[in-house]
């Protein structure tokens, strides 16, 4: 697991995480007991030991977090920094300083169907401190996975479809792993170098964040979200094999059995295939 290694922010920690343009994930964990991450694009410090962030839309980690407190949590910025870390969330607001900062900031002033309607805070455990993301060590990571999904053998079973297969297989699309540890906090893993073996199974060298990649237990739940900075975005999770040679190449395994539309209008499970229940009640 990452080493949580800083127990507040510093003032350049603030100052990084203050700009709109960012990436942030939060990872929560659903009544399984399994991660489920979450692009939360207004992910900030609200002091030195503490984050804060605003909804605006619905799904389903606003109900996880808040049956489970215990949070994951990721911040890239645009130049390639990277922060990760835990918290627990404490506390709703529906009113107040952080409530009036979103809206008022352009995304949501301007916009004339949704703005930030409840903001969610919580206490810092721990965080990495900030790293830079090693693009070399990713690209080369990315070869090697690409080499061992050419070589590896193919499951015939189905499981993604022809456009989440497409999209796990963009090269300079941007791809998370998270699990929960052992002390019941989600885990984030940047794995940009993750692609599909075949259309039940998912790859990646693990010689990028190889310390991070390699503690990950075989058999755990190991959820992957893919991300374009075109908004676009998918999540599967799936039994973790663990590290194995596939076409010669070490690679971790994802067995998938579970996949999830983050993205609006109506995120929630596309496999296995929900049945289309009759609306009954208006």
């Amino acid at each position: 697991m990452p080493e949580y290694l800083y127990k507040e922010f510093s003032a350049n920690d603030i100052a990084d995480f203050e700009p709109a343009m960012k990436i942030g994930l939060l990872a929560t964990v659903n009544p399984q007991g399994q991660a489920h991450v979450t692009m939360i694009s207004t992910l900030k410090t609200a002091g030195p030991k503490e984050l804060v962030w605003g909804q605006f839309m619905g799904g389903t980690s606003k109900s996880y977090i808040r049956n489970n407190p215990k949070v994951g949590w990721m911040v890239m910025s645009l130049d390639k920094n990277v922060w990760r870390g835990k918290a627990t969330f404490t506390r709703t607001e529906t009113a107040g300083k952080d409530f009036e900062f979103y809206n008022n900031q352009p995304l949501f002033r301007y916009n004339a169907y949704f703005g930030v309607h409840t903001v969610f805070y919580m206490d810092l455990i721990g965080h990495t401190g900030k790293g830079p993301l090693p693009m070399n060590a990713i690209i080369f990571g990315a070869m090697k996975t690409m080499l061992a999904r050419t070589l590896g053998s193919k499951s015939p079973k189905k499981v993604m479809n022809p456009w989440t297969i497409g999209f796990f297989n963009k090269i300079d699309n941007l791809k998370f792993l998270s699990y929960v540890d052992s002390d019941g906090y989600p885990v984030i893993i940047p794995a940009i170098q993750a692609q599909t073996l075949d259309p039940s199974h998912i790859i990646f060298s693990p010689s990028v964040y190889a310390r991070d990649l390699e503690a990950i237990p075989a058999g755990v739940p190991l959820t992957v979200f893919d991300m374009a900075l075109t908004m676009e975005d998918v999540m599967v999770r799936g039994e973790y094999k663990g590290i194995q040679r596939i076409g010669g190449v070490r690679c971790g395994l994802v067995e998938v059995d579970w996949i999830y539309n983050s993205m609006p209008p109506t995120p929630g499970q596309i496999y296995p295939p929900v049945a289309i229940e009759p609306v009954r009640e208006f």
